[in-house]
């Protein structure tokens, strides 16, 4: 029913982005279990930078190029926000311990923070979102 709208669209986000936070937390949880293994190297995980350069591939150009051939290649090419998923990544970068680690607790538990206040933040805003339609129903 409300797929196709504004509406539809911003509740997939919202579904999209909590299930990508409870990944990371998957992923945080993953880091502290394993802050004292030998060479264990930390994940993080990169979802909002993608969906942030999808949604800017939506917007059109000011000057179009023409394609006068089928096999042109075009420059304008739109990301679908739904093709995006979330990509777990590994810090090689970053040393922290002598023993090849370079998971520090502190930093995860801060991580472990803000990630869970993004997804009570996100919580809430499904709720204004289902809040809305029941106002207009009633």
């Amino acid at each position: 029913m409300f797929a196709n709208n504004s509406y539809g669209r911003v509740v997939d986000i919202l579904h999209r982005t909590m299930d990508v936070s409870m990944l990371r937390r998957s992923v945080i949880a993953d880091n502290l279990a394993n802050s004292d293994t030998p060479n264990f190297k930390r994940s993080n995980v990169n979802f909002e930078a993608q969906l942030k350069r999808a949604f800017d591939s939506q917007a059109k150009p000011a000057l179009e190029a023409k394609m006068t051939d089928k096999r042109h290649i075009p420059f304008y090419q739109p990301v679908d926000y739904r093709s995006v998923g979330p990509r777990r990544v590994l810090d090689y970068l970053s040393q922290s311990k002598n023993n090849g680690n370079n998971v520090d607790v502190e930093e995860e538990m801060m991580l472990s923070l803000k990630n869970q206040l993004n997804y009570q933040l996100l919580t809430q805003a499904v709720s204004n979102q289902f809040n809305q339609i029941n106002m207009v129903l009633r």
